[in-house]
């Protein structure tokens, strides 16, 4: 039976797997390079043939121009000027999302921060209301605090993940944890599929490139590539290579090719 969130989360990926680009830095981090023009990169996104991209509400409500990809509103905020930059609060509602067309609702929850408790909260209240007006939910769940010694073990991953789970989310983002090994386990153990995080841009293309080979092999169901993408020399090109991985099954080397093509012509 097709329901209201099937449908939606049929906007945000394609035959279950998802290539989202995060473009919520601008709260965070202020209008960062490949962020100055935001709707201008957006529409490069879509012409690399991302399922979705992810921003806060305001970005979609300035937009010019509709997009065709999935939209998934961001209801979480902080930013780097703050003394407590970790601790996320719910800075929309799943109805205003609604109002402005999403497809899908994503928040933010750091685990392992003194903070913790609020994120979890927010976490589970923002999943009934999901449910309530079937609307998908990401979980961006993360390792990240005072409490975490070591923010890529596969332990602690897991467990990270299987709370977005248990909270309600239908789709986990978290940090890839290094290999194919360690992560399968992070898979096997989240009764929800897992996209991976970006983190920090990756500078080396081939890099990022193996990582999200590596992540699908492990069983991940899409990849959420923020600054790596937007970043990038071409966000176009990079959009289309990752996709060609995650969508396509494309090699490293043969998504390699799709990023390189055309780089001596800018």
């Amino acid at each position: 039976m097709v329901t209201g969130k099937s449908a939606r989360l049929d906007r945000i990926a394609t035959n279950g797997m998802m290539v989202c680009v995060p473009l919520d830095h601008g709260l965070s981090s202020g209008p960062i390079k490949g962020l100055e023009s935001i709707e201008e990169t957006i529409l490069s996104i879509e012409r690399g043939g991302a399922t979705a991209v992810l921003a806060q509400k305001g970005v979609f409500k300035s937009m010019k121009k509709s997009i065709k990809i999935g939209k998934i509103v961001h209801l979480s905020g902080s930013t780097e000027m703050s003394n407590f930059p970790d601790r996320k609060v719910q800075v929309g509602s799943v109805e205003s999302a609604i109002r402005m067309g999403a497809d899908a609702i994503s928040i933010h929850v750091n685990i392992g921060s003194k903070d913790e408790h609020e994120m979890i909260e927010q976490l589970g209240r923002v999943a009934d209301s999901c449910d309530e007006w079937g609307m998908p939910l990401i979980a961006m769940m993360y390792p990240r605090g005072e409490s975490i010694y070591d923010s890529y073990d596969a332990k602690i991953v897991s467990h990270v993940a299987r709370i977005g789970a248990e909270l309600g989310a239908d789709i986990v983002k978290t940090v890839y944890t290094g290999s194919t090994e360690s992560f399968a386990k992070v898979v096997e153990s989240c009764p929800v599929p897992i996209a991976i995080a970006g983190g920090p841009k990756i500078e080396n293309d081939r890099d990022a490139l193996q990582i999200v080979y590596d992540a699908i092999s492990a069983g991940a169901k899409g990849v959420t590539f923020g600054r790596t993408v937007f970043q990038h020399v071409s966000p176009e090109r990079m959009t289309r290579a990752l996709s060609s991985i995650v969508l396509n099954g494309a090699s490293v080397e043969e998504a390699l090719k799709v990023v390189d093509d055309g780089r001596d012509k800018g």
